[in-house]
């Protein structure tokens, strides 16, 4: 263990573009508790978390949803850490009776077992009509059809005293198409992860909580041949236990400006990030870029998706790593003060430079 003080690590695996580890839900978990051990301190998002029914809570990983990672990463927010939220459920009105109460149960499960403060509990008062598609690269998106009706629920359980909030959406079940096949079985995108997104990015953008979402969907036939990554995704009726555990303890996130307004309790800043870790061909996001900017060293993780969006496309000078052990190597070497170039061979002169 590392006795060096923590090093704040942001990271960042962008959804519904099929990359190798972070494509499925939750197999970046293993990444996110290495990174966080090497690091003391991961900054990281739902994507990376989130896995179905299965979760790994670690004090040193803060679950911070995507659109107020970027803002974090612009400077825009700041992080403080909490001991608990109180996680407000909003359910779509077009989710079947029996379906939502298993998702009640589940929430029961999760106050009863792990202890967590859920509650209040709300419906929206209209349907939110969820549709997905697929953008020209092939990554996964989706459309909300009454965000009015998601946002007034939003602010009737914030008004109530929720101070985090889990969305439950009726998604469109589709069991028999060709991408999900592919999806179960290891290759493909997943369909559900582009319009996970506009949802938990309008609600937290628009109420200043920490949001996530779960969808709601029927239970699918067993398939012998389903790939591990997968396999996460097929444990119950429901993905809503890693998004009630995640937001438990959700950092608060708090405008920039009151940063000398919130007194003793300590907060994180993008001034205090030391590294920024990404999919090499993903390096075009706004928490990624806005890190560059400021000089933040950038670790580009061989992680193959749909994208090629890459340092030489972008001009930007990165640390390579051929997987996330390797990039937790260069956290910690950071992190202990060690140039990583130090760690390289050929070691060219200084003369050389001359």
């Amino acid at each position: 263990m590392s006795s060096a003080a923590p090093l704040p690590t942001l990271l960042v695996i962008p959804t519904g573009i099929g990359c190798a580890v972070g494509g499925y839900a939750g197999d970046a978990l293993p990444a996110a508790r290495l990174l966080a051990a090497a690091s003391g301190c991961l900054i990281t998002h739902p994507n990376v978390m989130n896995g179905a029914a299965l979760y790994w809570s670690d004090p040193r990983i803060h679950y911070v949803e995507g659109s107020s990672l970027d803002r974090f990463a612009a400077g825009e927010l700041l992080l403080r850490p909490v001991r608990r939220q109180r996680v407000g459920l909003l359910f779509d009105a077009g989710i079947e009776p029996e379906l939502r109460q298993r998702h009640l149960q589940v929430a029961d499960g999760c106050r009863a077992t792990l202890g967590l403060d859920i509650g209040p509990v709300l419906t929206t008062d209209a349907p939110l009509d969820v549709s997905l598609s697929l953008g020209a690269s092939g990554a996964s998106w989706g459309r909300l059809g009454r965000p009015d009706a998601l946002l007034r629920a939003g602010e009737q359980l914030r008004d109530a005293g929720a101070t985090a909030i889990a969305v439950v959406a009726r998604f469109p079940d589709d069991p028999g198409s060709e991408a999900l096949a592919a999806y179960r079985q290891g290759s493909g995108v997943d369909a559900l992860a582009g319009a996970e997104a506009v949802i938990s990015h309008l609600l937290s953008r628009h109420l200043g909580l920490p949001c996530a979402h779960a969808p709601a969907l029927s239970p699918l036939p067993l398939d012998p041949a389903l790939d591990p990554r997968a396999a996460g995704e097929e444990l119950g009726f429901t993905f809503l236990p890693c998004v009630l555990v995640g937001l438990s303890r959700a950092p608060d996130l708090l405008p920039a400006a009151v940063a000398g307004a919130a007194g003793a309790a300590p907060t994180l800043a993008i001034d205090g990030v030391g590294a920024v870790i990404a999919p090499a061909g993903a390096l075009g996001g706004a928490a990624v870029l806005a890190c560059a900017e400021r000089g933040i060293p950038l670790i580009a993780v061989d992680n193959p998706c749909l994208l090629d969006v890459t340092a030489e496309a972008l001009g930007l000078r990165v640390l390579p790593a051929a997987s996330y052990a390797e990039a937790a190597g260069l956290v910690l070497a950071l992190r202990e003060g060690v140039s990583p170039a130090a760690l390289q061979r050929p070691l060219p002169s200084l003369s050389q430079q001359l």
